[in-house]
Order: structure tokens, then sequence, then C-alpha cells
């Protein structure tokens, strides 16, 4: 039976249980005051309903007024996920434009696929004393396409020439700023075997890589260095530990110029000689 709630005491006002007789012996006038009475306290009652369900939606909205920004602010700062790259996807993928991390299980495998791809022979590095050309060897392919990789990978780009003995060699890869070791954790850590079989030998201008002087009973090379030998008409008591892939077919007087800078202990140069630049073509 229809009831109008009264607010405040939450008691249902039942006005159609009223007999007859009564309202008959209300005055006419007092029956329409009390039919408006009845109307405005159903329209309160509506009113009531209406704005529970208003805060209720209120209450909703601004639920998920701050949960979604929540959510964002989590997703932004969450991890994003990497991509898993196969050594086939990988070796496709421009080096600058991938992020294949490369390992001590991998990396022979890897390489051995890059140098079938690979159709640079030659790379250009840009000094702070000049400009020196190498050209690659293909009978080395795992360490030519290493050098290549490396190259286009921007890793040599503000490396430095950082070790110079007089007379006998330079050395170049290294850097003593911090991003030198981000460059090396984003591409990985692996040594690669010497390869010393070719009939290469290290005469002046020869490019060899040399060997980790971590852990390495085995003389594995390590990748991200390289040396130019300097010695006339060469140093060939290299030949039987470390790997020739390449020779300074261009700059070598830039070469004999780098050897003559000043060092400190160490064979660290007073002032740096920076690769600025190196590109494979």
């Amino acid at each position: 039976m229809p009831c109008a709630v009264i607010p405040g005491n939450g008691k249902c006002f039942n006005f159609e249980a009223m007999s007859e007789k009564t309202l008959k012996s209300i005055p006419q006038f007092s029956i329409y005051l009390l039919y408006l009475g009845l109307f405005s306290l159903l329209i309160n009652c509506q009113q009531t309903g209406d704005k529970s369900v208003v805060s209720a939606n209120q209450n909703n909205s601004q639920k998920s007024i701050t949960t979604k920004p929540d959510t964002l602010a989590q997703d932004s700062l969450s991890t994003p996920a990497i991509k898993t790259w196969t050594i086939e996807e990988a070796v496709r993928i421009e080096p600058s434009l991938q992020d294949f991390k490369i390992t001590e299980e991998n990396a022979i495998e890897f390489f051995f696929q890059y140098q079938k791809l690979v159709k640079e022979k030659y790379v250009r590095l840009e000094t702070s004393y000049g400009t020196i050309v190498i050209e690659l060897f293909d009978e080395v392919p795992y360490h030519k396409s290493n050098f290549i990789y490396l190259t286009k990978k921007g890793y040599f780009d503000e490396t430095y020439f950082h070790r110079i003995v007089k007379g006998f060699i330079i050395q170049g890869g290294n850097a003593d700023h911090g991003g030198i070791a981000k460059k090396r954790k984003a591409i990985g850590r692996y040594l690669l075997p010497p390869v010393t079989d070719k009939g290469f030998k290290h005469h002046r201008g020869v490019v060899s890589m040399p060997s980790s002087d971590i852990n390495n009973p085995h003389q594995l090379a390590s990748p991200y260095e390289f040396f130019i030998v300097v010695t006339n008409p060469g140093s060939y008591h290299l030949d039987a530990g470390y790997t020739p892939f390449g020779r300074v077919i261009e700059g070598m007087e830039t070469v004999d110029k780098i050897n003559s800078v000043a060092v400190e202990s160490g064979d660290w140069p007073i002032q740096n000689v920076v690769i600025r630049k190196a590109v494979a073509y």
C-alpha cells in the first residue's frame, strides 16, 4: 500500500487508510490543505531519494577519478616490456635500432649469422689528431663483424686511444668516463677466441685485438678494444697470441702523431686522444 516516509523519523504515513467518514468530517478547505501537505511530503521524499542516488554516483565517480590517475602513474613508472630478440631477428636489424644482448653463450652464433649479412669492409676513425681508415680482413669473420657491429652501435664514438707505448702500439676503445660502462653493459659481456692461423703478421699498421686481462687463461680477445702496430717493420712476437683483423690504409701519419703524445704512468696520455666518430662503410 503506498505510503510516504516522513523525513527524520522513517515512519510511513498511509494516507489511503483514512476513512471516507474522517475525510467528510474535515472542512473542504482543510482537506485541500491536507492534500497539499501530502503532496509536498511526497515531493520531499522523492528529492531525498534522488539526492541519495546522486551522492552514490558522485562517490563512484570520485573513486574512478582517483583510481585512474593512480593506475596511469603506476603504468608510467613500471618497467616497459623488453623485446626478446632471437639471433635470427637481431642480425637482420640495424645494430643501432636493436638491443640484443650478446653473452658468452651466444656470441659465436650471433657473429656467425651476422657476418653473412655484413657488406661493409672499411671503418673510418675520426680522431682529435686526424683520420684513420682501416680495411678489415675477410679471413677473420667473427672479429671483422664484431668491429663493424660495435661501430654501427656507436660504441667507439667518444672513446679514447687510452694506451700509448712509444714505438710499439696505440690502443683504443676504452675511456675513463661513465658512458663507456653503460655502453658495454647495454651491448653485453663476451669474449672472442683468438685466430692466429690465417697467415697474418703484426706488420706496422696492422690492427689487432688484445686479449682480456680478467680471468682469461686462454687469451680470449677483448671485443671492445683494438691496437694498431707502430713498430717498423712490425712486432712479430705478437703473432702467436693475438688476432690481426685489419690494417691501416690511410692515416698512418695520424697513428704516428698519436704515438708521440706525452703519457703518464700506465701509458695513459696526459691529454685524451678522442675517437670522435667511427663510421663503417
